[in-house]
């Protein structure tokens, strides 16, 4: 994501991805890597601790706001230390016959409830499920 904040694809940006640049620099951002003993990037930290251990950090930070994570693994982890309030699906349906499990729980039963489904254009459905408690 560091292409948000790189000077050269900046030069090329529309006005919409100037102003999601902006945005994004804005956030704080925690990387969770196994490799890398630093990193780069505007509110961008390595983690520390554990995904629980983060989660809670960021949580009692003070302020409004949303914890979204990036990539099937992590978010598993999250999932099965049952830190996720809601999920969110970006469904742009390509058949390719394998891959991680969607929704990846193990052997626990979790309910959802629909909240949102929006038609984004003609080949993509944003959907919007909260955990049930």
């Amino acid at each position: 994501m560091s292409y948000w904040e790189d000077p050269e694809a900046q030069a090329t940006f529309d006005e919409a991805d100037r102003t999601w640049a902006e945005l994004w620099k804005a956030l704080p951002k925690v990387v969770f890597s196994r490799t890398l003993t630093d990193v780069t990037g505007t509110n961008t930290r390595l983690a520390t601790g554990t995904v629980a251990d983060e989660i809670a950090r960021l949580r009692a930070e003070p302020g409004d706001g949303e914890i979204a994570i990036g990539g099937a693994m992590l978010a598993a982890e999250a999932a099965r230390h049952d830190l996720i309030d809601e999920y969110r699906a970006i469904v742009h349906p390509v058949l390719v016959g394998g891959g991680l499990p969607f929704f990846p729980q193990e052997a626990r039963r979790v309910d959802l409830r629909l909240v949102e489904a929006r038609t984004i254009v003609d080949t993509v459905v944003l959907l919007r499920y909260r955990v049930q408690r």
